[in-house]
């Protein structure tokens, strides 16, 4: 098999019910939407960050399994909290630090990093692999709540001691059903500085189904990659137009098309695109859907 790395786009459909998939901390953690339509939003920077989590979390099972055949010392996470800025900067100083900098962190290589230091090297690289903002294909209802819990360790009433309830006044905000779609884009023109190889690239695409199964938290239970198509060109300047490929996998809103869409309840509410049309079918190579092998 060929060690290159293909210019490819893919396109996430992403299931949404009683969750906040991404919290917008300008506005108290509420799900973020657009303000003018009122579609929800989920920021690459988001999805990205869950792809860094399973990497990063070696006695996880989705690293035991996608990744017990790589060197774990060649797939750190640069965006971790447990690094410290003085050492990263003292790799970033010269050519050689550079170079053991970009064999040691995965999303480095795959996302690119922005480290810009003073009087130091031109370290600062894109990424090959890019996520843009995720929207919602109709808008999206909130729904709020208060959340409530026996918190043993605060006093009870008068002072005294005991459990007494907590209340966490609005708590809870989740987006009451949606499907999103992210597009995203593999460039293989910035390979070549970040050190990004075919292995960093085949690793996230098979972390994209489990992406939110396996980071699941109290205010996302259930959100879901419903697919993940993926194409890629047939040449390394692009065969396909990718506005198109995206218009042509992105779900409808069934209902009346001269009417607003309405926020949806259920995966039924949209008509989801099973294949690519014959016109682009014959533009693009190796067309698949990456949650279709999950399991």
């Amino acid at each position: 098999m060929s060690d290159e790395i293909r210019r490819a786009t893919g396109l996430l459909v992403i299931a949404v019910s009683n969750s906040n998939p991404n919290g917008d901390p300008d506005r108290e953690s509420d799900p973020r939407t657009r303000g003018h339509d009122q579609r929800g939003v989920i920021t690459g920077v988001s999805f990205k960050r869950k792809l860094r989590d399973l990497v990063d979390n070696k006695e996880g099972e989705v690293w035991k399994t996608l990744g017990k055949e790589l060197p774990p010392d060649e797939f750190d996470i640069l965006e971790a909290r447990r690094h410290k800025r003085t050492e990263i900067k003292s790799l970033l100083k010269t050519k050689e630090g550079f170079e053991k900098f970009k064999k040691r962190f995965w999303d480095a290589r795959v996302f690119g990093n922005t480290f810009l230091e003073k009087d130091g090297e031109d370290t600062v690289r894109s990424g090959v692999a890019h996520f843009g903002l995720g929207i919602s294909v109709a808008p999206v209802r909130i729904e709020r709540l208060t959340m409530t819990k026996m918190a043993p360790a605060q006093k009870g009433k008068g002072d005294e001691d005991g459990p007494s309830r907590g209340m966490a006044p609005l708590g809870c905000r989740v987006v009451e059903h949606g499907v999103y779609c992210m597009p995203f884009f593999v460039n293989p023109t910035a390979a070549g500085k970040s050190g990004c190889t075919k292995r960093d690239i085949d690793l996230m695409l098979a972390l994209i189904p489990y992406a939110y199964p396996h980071t699941r938290s109290v205010s996302r239970p259930l959100v879901e990659v419903l697919h993940a198509w993926y194409a890629e060109h047939k040449n390394s300047l692009g065969s396909f137009s990718e506005f198109a490929f995206i218009e042509a996998m992105t779900p409808r809103r069934i209902g009346k098309p001269e009417e607003p869409p309405e926020p949806s309840t259920k995966q039924a509410d949209y008509e989801i695109p099973p294949d690519l049309s014959a016109d682009l079918k014959g533009k693009v190579e190796g067309f698949r859907d990456l949650c279709a092998a999950q399991g």
